[in-house]
């Protein structure tokens, strides 16, 4: 298998292998990277979605880069991967999406911004990420759904919740006595129905870049073969 993609809860691996044939491993660890570099053929590309961490050792920054040093190709987005992309694009690997973007800039810095709990067994979220709340209400805002005390009070409740229990039915009913009525309605409405999911996004942005990595490295490969070269074609002598 040319791509490797470590997948959890950010998206459903069903949807993921729409985006890309990968060989999808569940969220990576400490030791997961080696494992890769004992296999005879190195994948082409990996990418990483979703980490452990806590009870388990995460992935180190080192091991990231000994896969680069090898020439792998080596994406992060949406979680641990947006984490390690932000630690480590400086040498070469490659960050993807908002959250990548965020903890580049140092717009968010803690690691519990990204931070859930989910089903072992099924892989399937039981909180939400205080990042995807963050972009959630920063898109209320931009559409006038709420003012920003009300977005600034949610953001608060949010973040004062322990990250197994945060979601944003949580949030609101915490800030449901201290907000005005029709704002609290038409807040809990735009979490039913359409607040964007900014994990889930990036990682189809990182599945649909490593999708065209993939496809120019073998167009690559092809031309090669071929003798072809920007210039034209190479003939045999």
């Amino acid at each position: 298998m040319s791509a490797v993609v470590y997948l959890g809860p950010s998206l459903p691996r069903a949807e993921a292998a729409k985006e890309l044939d990968a060989e999808y491993l569940p969220p990576i660890a400490r030791g997961d990277l080696g494992e890769l570099l004992r296999r005879p053929e190195l994948p082409k590309a990996i990418g990483i979605v979703d980490g452990k961490f806590l009870s388990t050792l995460c992935v180190s920054p080192k091991e990231v880069l000994e896969l680069v040093d090898r020439g792998v190709k080596v994406f992060g987005s949406s979680s641990m991967g947006a984490l390690r992309a932000a630690e480590c694009h400086h040498w070469g690997m490659v960050g993807i999406g908002k959250i990548f973007e965020a903890y580049r800039t140092g717009e968010v810095d803690a690691d519990d911004e990204v931070a859930i709990a989910f089903d072992e067994e099924t892989g399937a979220p039981v909180s939400e990420p205080m990042v995807n709340l963050r972009f959630a209400i920063k898109a209320a805002l931009e559409s006038g759904v709420v003012l920003p005390a009300t977005a600034e009070a949610f953001l608060q409740a949010a973040k004062d919740t322990y990250f197994p229990q945060r979601t944003a039915r949580a949030a609101l009913l915490a800030i449901r006595s201290t907000v005005p009525d029709p704002e609290h309605a038409a807040l809990s409405r735009y979490f039913a129905t359409s607040a964007p999911d900014a994990k889930a996004d990036d990682a189809r942005l990182l599945l649909r870049a490593m999708r065209e990595y993939l496809a120019s490295n073998q167009a690559r490969k092809i031309e090669r073969a071929l003798g072809v070269h920007r210039g034209g074609v190479a003939l045999p002598a």
